[in-house]
């Protein structure tokens, strides 16, 4: 009797193992394809359906690979709903009459260094009924997907609410994740289904290395603010990858003041949020260019530990926010949400330094100076105040 209970026990304990193994694997092959938040341009917020073309996401791209971004780290060309037309006599999804060769689109954007993303949804259509979804052509779309060199895979819930019932949505993303997976190739797969559910608790065991945590950003302060600062508490389930998503940026899209691009940029890296730029690469001012590639900004959202930021002080509509970068730092971003200059302090205590620091501005690009136990600064409207405190 004894003898069985042992290897029993044994058996159980070798079972622990392997299960925990085959995790650890699964979250490798995760953090191999986005080991830090993916980073690259989505046409969505800026262009509508009916205006994206094959020409302009080679001119997109193009843009991004020679103006700098690319050496910033931006490497994703996305495109959303739009490029999809019907299906031929055997299934196979073909794009419509403004993609000429969706396979030489993909070519065309490896050829500068860069990586090909593309749109779908598990329902039967795309938001507004107007384009085709994958709904019941998930393996079949996922072949064709790779065979254009498809990277990336933004999938959306969507008009998926009408032949899935809500406890049916994880189901239903697994059945694309699979299909991805059969293929073969590489593809980061980005859940689109606005935080309903709780995804963040679930997201990787789906396959995903990204989900949205929120309803789609806007091209207005009060939206994009409610979203950024409503992902405080979701920082534990993020890491490298997988990635919790508040949407894409709204900078260089006209409505956002300096100081409020400067705000969402860094509290998007704090959060160390995919960094997704809306706006029309080919056109945007040296202003907002300067502030998309900031690289001490994108250092903090690309830090390799992956730890997301969170809240650490608050009073009223002033609000600090810190993230544990991997060399002992802490990024901090001391924000102010309201009209009117506030004085916003970070005190060292709270962010986990103890002693003296040396604390740098990422905006200005200048070192402050040491400070003991604290640091004060004056913060405009709708602005931030983002500096990197380093123990001495």
């Amino acid at each position: 009797m004894r003898q069985t209970m042992r290897e029993g026990f044994f058996y159980s304990c070798l079972l622990v193992a392997l299960a925990g193994l085959l995790a650890g694997i699964a979250h490798a092959q995760n953090a191999r394809l986005a080991p830090t938040p993916p980073m690259g341009w989505n046409d969505c917020t800026f262009f509508s359906e009916k205006n994206l073309t094959e020409a302009l996401v080679r001119a997109e791209a193009h843009a991004m690979a020679t103006n700098g971004m690319k050496a910033a780290g931006y490497r994703y060309v996305n495109l959303d709903a739009g490029w999809e037309g019907l299906r031929d006599a055997h299934g196979n999804i073909l794009p419509n009459s403004q993609f000429r060769n969706m396979k030489a689109l993909g070519d065309y954007i490896h050829s500068l260094g860069l990586k090909f993303g593309i749109y779908s949804t598990p329902g039967p259509w795309v938001c507004g009924g107007a384009y085709t979804g994958s709904y019941m052509h998930e393996a079949q779309d996922a072949r064709t997907f790779a065979s254009w060199g498809v990277d990336y895979l933004k999938y959306d819930y969507c008009t998926a609410n009408g032949v899935y019932r809500p406890d049916e949505i994880q189901s239903a993303y697994r059945k694309m994740y699979e299909a991805l997976q059969s293929t073969g190739r590489p593809i980061v797969f980005s859940l689109c289904e606005y935080g309903w559910e709780q995804v963040w608790r679930w997201g990787t065991s789906v396959g995903g290395n990204l989900w949205r945590t929120a309803g789609d950003d806007q091209n207005n302060y009060n939206r994009m603010a409610y979203i950024g600062f409503d992902q405080d508490g979701l920082e534990k389930y993020a890491g490298p990858g997988h990635w919790n998503d508040p949407d894409i940026l709204e900078v260089g899209n006209g409505a956002l003041t300096a100081n409020e691009e400067k705000l969402q940029m860094s509290l998007w890296s704090i959060l160390a949020a995919p960094l997704l730029a809306g706006n029309d690469l080919r056109t945007m001012s040296p202003q907002t260019l300067a502030i998309l590639i900031n690289r001490e900004v994108i250092a903090v959202d690309q830090d390799p530990e992956g730890i997301e930021g969170h809240r650490v002080a608050e009073e009223g509509p002033l609000e600090v926010w810190m993230k544990p970068l991997s060399d002992g730092s802490r990024a901090v971003g001391l924000f102010n949400r309201e009209t009117g200059e506030g004085r916003i302090t970070v005190n060292f205590n709270d962010i986990g330094i103890h002693g003296p620091a040396r604390v740098r501005d990422l905006w200005e690009h200048r070192t402050l100076g040491i400070y003991q136990g604290s640091f004060s600064a004056t913060v405009p409207t709708h602005g931030v105040v983002m500096v990197k405190v380093t123990p001495e």
